[in-house]
């Protein structure tokens, strides 16, 4: 019997559910029914339990120790912290670290009063915004998209805060707007919808192509229309949600955890569970991530033509990672 602990997020954000889904679906313990007759498909021997954490840096940085076996990050962060560079520059890389597989869209959610007369990136000058949480993964995407749009951190009153309380902060009245990045729909914002009424501010145009150009975890997205209430369809950037592990996890535990995962058996069961895991797909699962696959994950790719044949372990990192200052 084998236990894996997986680092996911917030109970009231994506990474949890989803994480708990992937759990149930990389599961197999003694006993259990076989795939073929209905049963699991995961590793056999293997029990995975999700357990909720501060976000993508807490789970990096478990990883990494060796207290969580495997975790959920966003993209960016998780690539940053590879190489030591953009949001964590300075820091020793972390390159122990290696991909698993890009999991589903996460998208840049900016979440203004509806009163608060915010419309583009540009109307907050002067106004309260939260970036997130310290150390969160929002507020470094939130901090590189000021930057990328022309304002300066001085042009507005910048509020570190953790979500629960920049939802309160709002309702309150006692900030403007806040960064949020999370799959949509996330219960937190929902529940936020109920309680204020709340516009959702564009992130497109020409330097949000730009950004998405530059950078190998962002892309071009939309916050769908209807999941918060009456919202209408944002483009807005998506960033990828990644699931990691050490390199020194076996070549089988990571070949067996991703085939469970990508099994055909295992994408209904997703989808039914959260709205966001409709959107994973196997075709996307080795893009996107800027880092180092772990070859037991790149033998099953290969297999299933998603990754080119040979390929090295040196596939899919950049010659020179983008930095931010």
């Amino acid at each position: 019997l084998h236990i894996i602990r997986i680092g996911t997020g917030s109970t009231a954000g994506t990474y949890f559910p989803i994480g708990g889904l992937i759990g149930n679906a990389i599961s197999n313990p003694p006993g259990s029914r076989p795939c073929d007759r209905g049963g699991s498909c995961g590793v056999p021997g293997l029990i995975a339990v999700a357990q909720s954490t501060g976000g993508s840096l807490d789970n990096i940085k478990s990883v990494e120790a060796g207290t969580m076996e495997m975790a959920l990050s966003q993209a960016d962060v998780a690539y940053w912290s590879y190489f030591g560079t953009g949001a964590f520059e300075g820091d020793k890389p972390r390159d122990s670290l290696r991909a698993l597989a890009n999991l589903f869209p996460e998208n840049i959610h900016l979440i203004a009063r509806a009163d608060a007369g915010i419309e583009t990136l540009k109307d907050l000058r002067g106004k309260r915004v939260s970036i997130g949480g310290s150390g969160s993964g929002s507020q470094f995407d939130a901090r590189l998209i000021l930057t990328a749009f022309g304002l300066r951190f001085s042009d507005m009153t910048l509020i570190t805060m953790d979500l629960e309380p920049s939802t309160n902060a709002l309702v309150a009245g006692e900030i403007d707007a806040f960064f949020l990045v999370t799959g949509a729909p996330a219960l937190a914002v929902q529940d936020l919808a109920e309680r204020t009424d709340i516009s959702f501010v564009p992130i497109d145009g020409p330097v949000a192509n730009q950004l998405a150009k530059i950078f190998p975890f962002f892309s071009v997205g939309v916050i769908p229309g209807g999941v918060y209430g009456d919202n209408a369809e944002t483009p807005t950037l998506d960033v990828g949600a990644v699931l990691v592990a050490r390199a020194d996890m076996s070549d089988e535990l990571a070949y067996g955890v991703t085939r469970a995962i990508w099994h055909p058996n295992t994408a209904p069961l997703l989808a039914n569970g959260h709205p966001r895991a409709k959107l994973m797909s196997l075709a996307q699962a080795a893009q996107g991530i800027g880092f180092k696959i772990h070859p037991g994950a790149r033998r099953y790719y290969v297999e299933q033509g998603i990754l080119p044949v040979p390929a090295t372990d040196q596939a899919n990192v950049v010659d020179r990672p983008n930095s931010i200052r």
